[in-house]
């Protein structure tokens, strides 16, 4: 057994930055990885990146085949620059192996040529992101044609028809790439509300445009069977008691993702996980073992690269700083769905105002009368912001519109730094853009 102070199982974006800390403070460090394709972590192999690369080049209306080619090259690229990141530190190893806790200290870690080796870690991080959810539908995890949110990604051929299971946040952001592209979508879930999360007013106008790009959703329904036939799937659901069928040349199961924590061997150790399978952490994600520490999707809760990020930034602190920062410290985390055009929130919107009984003031302006919309030829969309109405602070922020996942940053901004609307609203913007909008919304 070799004995290594610190271990990083997985490559992720809150590991890897740990771990190339960690090396410029001159600390021995093992990572280990799973898969030499996944160098870097889900979001630059599988995640955000290539996603939204394709999702871009469906934009504007590129040839799908060539455009995973050149999303391909691009992760080529990230995976390498990362791996080199981390492999070519003088205190660096890189391990590809699956790892397996023996003990609350001990893992042992078997490679791609069947050998296991073992490792003791004064500390260890686990890193090891999380996984697609397959329901159990009948037929669905033995069908021939069925993907994953990666499969789907690395298809050869556009799919003339794709029937999608799931119209959450993920499944939107593949229906829109999808009918951009020029495939027929049919998204398919069980709850009759669109996007329940948002506003109505939103939701209303973000099912009206997917709508109108070709989408077509079926909500409120039962899905009964995925059968394969010769050269296609057919997908059998159930709505008002009528049985329907609808068929297509893939099936993408879009319905959520969990922690990857399966394989570790928790049940070898003291490491307490909740009913998904997350690693429970506490408020500076120290694990039930000390010395052992869970970082981004395995621990449950949003499932973001930025997340990971502060997630390193809060070990970081602890390790060598004022050890102050906490996971509760995030309160108004932003999101963007980038569909087309891209939605984006962060902190309060109406129904979440409502329902807690704050009062708020409301701006709204509809994104057709801002000018650099004209000039983008997409005045879809809407801007909510809702305020104060005592103190003037920005209470929360949605954003449908053209590069609204740019413009949610600022309006973040504005909440976590206690900023009255005001400023927001007499600050001089360059011209045009989408940001000098709020001098219009908040007046």
């Amino acid at each position: 057994m070799e004995k290594v102070k610190n271990i990083v199982i997985g490559f992720g974006k809150g590991g890897k930055t740990l771990a190339k800390t960690l090396a410029s403070k001159g600390e021995e460090v093992l990572v280990v990885e799973q898969s030499d394709q996944m160098y870097g972590g889900t979001c630059i192999n599988i995640g955000c990146l290539p996603s939204k690369r394709l999702i871009i080049e469906a934009e504007k209306k590129a040839d799908f085949s060539q455009a995973v080619v050149g999303k391909n090259e691009m992760t080529a690229f990230l995976r390498d620059k990362n791996y080199h990141m981390l492999a070519d530190e003088p205190t660096v190893r890189v391990l590809n192996g699956t790892a397996k806790f023996d003990s609350d200290h001990v893992i042992s870690v078997t490679t791609p040529d069947n050998k296991t080796l073992e490792f003791e870690g004064e500390r260890i991080f686990i890193n090891t992101g999380a996984k697609p959810v397959m329901l159990p539908i009948k037929g669905l995890a033995e069908s021939k044609y069925l993907l994953d949110s990666t499969q789907a990604m690395d298809l050869a051929e556009l799919p003339k028809e794709l029937v999608i299971i799931g119209a959450g946040y993920i499944g939107l952001e593949f229906a829109s790439m999808f009918a951009n592209y020029g495939a027929k979508v049919t998204v398919l879930d069980a709850s009759d509300k669109f996007i329940p999360r948002e506003d109505d007013d939103i939701s209303q106008l973000v099912f009206k445009d997917l709508t109108e790009l070709g989408v077509d959703f079926k909500l409120g329904v039962k899905i009964k069977e995925v059968r394969d036939l010769d050269d296609s799937v057919a997908v059998v659901y159930e709505k008002d008691g009528d049985e329907h069928t609808v068929t297509a040349d893939k099936v993408l199961a879009a319905t959520g993702r969990k922690p990857r924590t399966d394989e570790l061997g928790l049940e070898n150790t003291a490491i307490k996980v909740d009913d998904r399978g997350a690693v429970v952490v506490d408020d500076q994600l120290h694990t039930s073992v000390p010395g052992v520490w869970a970082i981004g999707d395995v621990k449950g809760g949003l499932q973001f690269t930025y997340i990971s990020l502060d997630d390193f930034r809060i070990i970081k602190d602890e390790l060598f700083g004022a050890g102050k920062r906490r996971i509760s410290d995030r309160k108004n985390v932003p999101y963007s769905v980038f569909i087309e055009p891209p939605l984006s929130k962060v902190g309060l919107n109406e129904k979440e105002a409502k329902a807690a009984g704050v009062e708020y003031k409301l701006f709204k302006l509809p994104v057709a009368a801002i000018p650099k919309a004209r000039v983008l030829k997409d005045t879809r969309g809407l801007f909510k912001v809702l305020v104060d109405p005592e103190t003037g602070l920005v209470l929360g922020a949605t954003i449908y519109a053209k590069e609204s996942h740019e413009l949610i940053n600022l309006l973040s901004l504005a909440i976590n730094a206690k900023l009255p609307y005001t400023m927001l609203r007499d600050q001089i913007y360059t011209h045009p853009t989408m940001s000098e909008a709020l001098n219009d919304v908040l007046k």
